[in-house]
């Protein structure tokens, strides 16, 4: 069957899940995405004294802060997922992650920002494991490559929006009103609970008994302690490629509010291109190959990327690097749902996503120091980063396993 055919076939409850979770995912980026447009005027107006590089330094660590949070809300979430539903969880998770990203636009110290974003990155933890496993096992097995695609593809849509919303209101609203604009991802809340059905999976083992989810997870060591690494080298590829991009756009090439945005969306617009095209192509040619040739694609693209002088290179080259790296991205929904242990999928895939989350949460400050001792060289450190990454994400992914068309709800059932 083709792939037009087998979406035709979805019922409007699989439709209403996936762009529940789809626009979750989307919206939580959003919120996420909306800081780093801002460690220049964060640091400009708590750090006025301290030169700009080691100012956006000390700011990044609101990043490092969001980014280390996460794993701990995926396990806590992920678990309350497992015990009573994906549906109820994720509304909750929307609904705080959204409130603590407008409660930021309140804070009276950079502490009291740090603290919050911590408190928004425990939240956020919980909403890409629990988006994914709820569509993951709403849908036949033949379309979750596409629909991992598109599913991950709701990262570069957030950071799209946060970069239009920079671009259109910065310069009016600054810093402070931006972070308002974050509590619009709560409306989300009221289409989950109006138009979305509970997981199939999950429904399955509603009635049976309960797990301990560290059991399972000490039983399963040897494929978590895989996908950590994965996702460790996962993380490094997208973060060390897009946190700091904005300011070395701002810092290094000195372009002003409404270049830097339309920047930052044109490579959200490739980021978009690869997640759905390289998703769609790992139902023919697999996860893992779909993934390799992704990453691969980006070594050539890195000095076009990072070391070009003119608006239009730029763009060519944030183009390009995204769609190699949201492209491998795009299928890292469904190759960790796959390979996840059926009894705790609600927490399993977050929990290994954010783990490895936390293990690549020094990259902001890392590469902005790197910068600083290379002169304020952004570019250089972004390059550094990106092409490291490449080929260890590669070696890594090659060594790894691959399962595909699992039957979950079976599975749930056994």
């Amino acid at each position: 069957m083709s792939l037009a055919t087998e979406l035709k076939g979805l019922n409007r409850k699989q439709v209403h899940s996936i762009w529940a979770s789809y626009l979750g995912w989307t919206l939580d980026a959003f919120d996420f995405f909306l800081l780093v447009f801002m460690l220049s005027a964060i640091a400009k107006e708590y750090l006025p004294t301290v030169p700009t590089p080691q100012g956006i330094k000390m700011v990044a660590e609101a990043t490092f802060l969001t980014l280390a949070a996460r794993p701990f809300g995926a396990f806590a979430f992920g678990w309350l997922a497992d015990r009573f539903g994906r549906r109820p969880i994720m509304m909750v998770v929307i609904l705080l992650f959204s409130l603590f990203s407008f409660a930021s636009a309140f804070a009276w110290s950079l502490t009291s920002l740090f603290v919050i974003r911590t408190l928004f990155g425990f939240c956020m933890g919980g909403e890409w494991g629990i988006g994914a496993s709820l569509v993951m096992e709403s849908i036949p097995a033949k379309l979750r490559g596409p629909v991992s695609g598109l599913l991950q593809s709701g990262y570069p849509s957030g950071y799209f929006l946060a970069s239009l919303v920079y671009f259109l209101l910065f310069d009016a609203i600054g810093w402070r009103g931006l972070f308002m604009v974050g509590i619009a991802p709560a409306i989300l809340v009221f289409l989950i609970r109006m138009h979305v059905d509970e997981s199939p999976a999950f429904e399955a083992r509603r009635d049976k008994p309960k797990v301990n989810p560290l059991a399972v997870l000490l039983e399963n060591w040897k494929i978590a302690l895989y996908l950590v690494v994965l996702m460790t080298c996962f993380n490094f590829f997208s973060h060390g490629t897009q946190d700091l991009y904005p300011t070395f756009l701002k810092e290094q090439h000195h372009f002003d509010t409404k270049t830097v945005g339309l920047l930052a969306m044109i490579g959200n617009v490739g980021a978009i291109v690869g997640g759905i095209s390289f998703g769609i192509w790992s139902e023919s040619i697999g996860r893992k190959r779909a993934i390799v040739i992704a990453s691969l694609l980006a070594l050539p693209v890195i000095p076009l990327w990072a070391f070009s002088t003119t608006p239009l290179m730029l763009a060519a080259g944030a183009f390009l690097i995204q769609v190699a790296v949201q492209g491998a991205w795009g299928i890292v929904p469904v190759h960790l749902n796959e390979l996840s242990p059926g009894l705790v999928r609600g927490l399993f895939p977050g929990f290994a996503y954010q783990l490895g989350n936390l293990i690549a949460s020094r990259n902001g400050p890392i590469q902005a120091s790197i910068a600083e001792a290379h002169n304020g060289d952004y570019g250089f450190a972004l390059a550094l980063v990106a092409g490291i990454t490449v080929v260890v994400l590669v070696i890594w992914t090659l060594v790894g396993p691959e399962r595909r068309y699992v039957d979950f709800v079976a599975e749930a059932k056994a």
